[in-house]
This record gives structure tokens, sequence and C-alpha cells, in this order.
């Protein structure tokens, strides 16, 4: 692959759906510079991943030596090349062996993990870099990590490798709900989170009431005006997270590490509190983290 001139530079990029994301890190992993922009892959003009790239990242590129990993959505089939998943269990070793290199030795898609339950199988792509990233923060080797999004990942690692995980579209889901369904017409999505209300969404979920019932109701407390349009958001939220929880074995006591948006841990910290479990939270720096690591894993092969 040619890296023999690997300096320690690395422009490390997160390219998911809806938005382009890079830093430019130094040999120790610190953040030199930082750039967004809403070109996600589904939003590159004219499938024009190269010449995006290039558009954006050409000057952090122009040094000798330097490298670019790209993790996320870049990868997909939809992206700018398709990286085969590494199967799972994996850790930095697996992700090494399986990068796809667009330019050997200077530009090469994370490819992504895969496991199969049940004669199921389930993906991620970017996730993972932020649990090796979320390692290497944390000075840990294992545990549960929770990943809220659009389709929220809980994920199983032991000593430094993903052991296995599951994917549910808690997210997706709060979102065709709260804006194209019947739910919408007596609910404001803009509004801040009521946490009271979140908790009794919660409390609902939890005690085993039906989801497809529960959700019915969330219309009918409306229209008795038993919540308000902000307050209903925050209720359809808990009952969705309600409901992720309630398919989780957890353990009172039980630490987990949450990853991902303010707006999304803030939820699900209050979830796992009130099902007795303590919560770290890590924010993008397990992004960018994750991806030093898997720099770090890249000079130490050559």
């Amino acid at each position: 692959m040619g890296l023999s001139g690997l300096t320690g530079r690395l422009i490390a990029v997160d390219w998911g759906t809806t938005s382009l994301r890079g830093a430019l890190l130094d040999e120790a992993g610190r953040v030199l510079a930082e750039k967004s922009a809403p070109l996600g892959i589904l939003n590159v003009p004219g499938g024009d991943f190269a010449g995006t790239f290039a558009a954006q990242f050409s000057e952090w590129m122009c040094d000798a030596g330097s490298l670019c990993l790209i993790s996320g959505m870049a990868g997909s089939r939809q992206g700018w090349q398709e990286a085969p998943y590494a199967a799972c269990p994996a850790g930095l070793d697996e992700l090494t062996d399986h990068l796809h290199w667009i330019e050997p030795g200077r530009i090469a898609l994370v490819p992504g993990l895969s496991v199969e339950q049940d004669g199921v199988p389930d993906v991620m792509r970017g996730e993972e870099v932020q649990i090796f990233g979320a390692l290497r923060l944390t000075g840990i080797a294992g545990g549960l990590f929770v990943l809220p999004g659009t389709h929220n990942k809980w994920v199983t690692v032991r000593d430094g490798r993903v052991t296995g995980f599951r994917t549910y579209m808690t997210g997706e889901i709060y979102g065709l709900l709260s804006q194209n369904s019947i739910l919408s017409r007596t609910m404001d999505t803009a509004a801040p989170l009521d946490e009271a209300a979140f908790r009794q969404g919660l409390q609902r979920a939890t005690s085993g009431e039906a989801l497809l019932h529960a959700l019915f109701g969330v219309r009918a407390l409306a229209l008795f005006e038993r919540l308000s349009p902000a307050a209903s958001a925050s209720y359809l939220s808990g009952l969705l997270i309600g409901e992720e929880l309630r398919a989780q074995p957890l353990e009172n006591g039980q630490g987990v590490v949450l990853i991902g948006a303010p707006a999304l841990t803030t939820r699900y910290a209050l979830a796992l509190s009130s099902a007795g479990v303590k919560s770290k939270t890590l924010g993008a720096e397990a992004t960018w983290a994750g991806l030093h690591a898997l720099h770090s894993a890249i000079g130490a092969k050559t």
C-alpha cells in the first residue's frame, strides 16, 4: 500500500448520509482544524465524490505523507465506493486489514462491521470508529456502548473487540410518526425536551403496554388536552426509547457508554437512569479519537 511515508499527520473524515465533516489531526491526535458541509452522500453534486473530496480537503492533503481515513456512509453501496464489511468479532486489526483504498497509501475507506443473529444480518458504518475512539478516550477495554441516532446501536465489546450489536430504528420511527402520521397534527417537534412528559412515556412503555396501542394513546391524550403539543413530542420520544430499553437485558448498577449528539444522549441518559443504569457520555470527539487509533494501528503494521 506504499505506507512507508506514514508521518502521523491524519485527515480524519466522517462522511455520512446528510453531512460531511473533517478534522486535521497531529501525530498525538490533537485537532488542528475542523470543517463541515451539508454534503452527505445523498447531496454530492453530480455524484462526483472525488471532486467533492478534493474541493474540501485538497489543501490538507498537499503535505507529503498525509493520510486520509474516511468513515461512515461514503463506504456504502450508495457512496464513493463500496467497502465490504468486516465480520464481528472485530478490533482495530480487522479494520486495518479490510480498509478499502481509494488511493493506495493516501485515501482509504473504513469498512464498517457486520454480525449475524438468528439468521438475520446486522450492519454498521461509522459507529465502529466511534466505539474504538471511546475505548481510547475512556481507557476501558469492554462493556456496553449505545449510539443513539436515526438507527440506534447497542454494542457489546470485550477485550477491545466488538463482539456483537443490535440496531433499532427508533430515531427513524420517531421522525416518521412525528412528521408524517396523524400524531403530527397535535405535536410540536421543535419544542425543548419536557422531562416530565418524557418520563411519563418511558413509564408507559416499560410497564409492558403494547407499543402500537400506546402510540394511539399519544393522540387520545392530546385530544383530551392531557398533553400539550410540546409535551406530546417528548412523550412520544419516551415511549419509543422505553420500548427500546425494554428489549435490553440491563442490570441495576450496570454502566453504559453513550456516544452521540447531546440532544439524544441526554434522553438516553435519563432513560437509563430510570432503569438504575449509570452512563458516561461522549460526543464528536469519539470519531476523531477512533480514526486516530486506526491511524496508529496502521502505522504499527508498517
